[in-house]
């Protein structure tokens, strides 16, 4: 029994699995600053992400999925004047 050429295979699905799942995470990246700083989430949305790997939005409206430490870098200017308006 035969199959036709084009049929995929079961490595076949996990790479185009693979790749819709970059393209997603893509799509969800919004460009700009999010890799140079450090920004203000929800402590909740952190653990959500950490477990479902769905993106967060910072104060600023910067989208994306965190992954780095984020006390290596400096706090977002406007995520930091945002939470502190919010404080007063």
């Amino acid at each position: 029994m035969s199959t036709p050429l084009d049929a995929p295979g079961d490595g076949d699905i996990a790479v185009l699995d693979r790749e819709l799942e970059e393209l997603l995470r893509e799509e969800t990246q919004e460009p700009g600053d999010h890799e140079r700083f450090s920004h203000y989430v929800k402590k909740e949305k952190i653990l959500e992400s950490a477990m479902t790997g769905k993106p967060v939005r910072a104060l600023c409206g910067k989208k994306w999925t965190p992954g780095r430490d984020p006390e290596k870098f400096p706090v977002c200017p406007t995520c930091k004047e945002i939470y502190e308006s919010l404080n007063k």
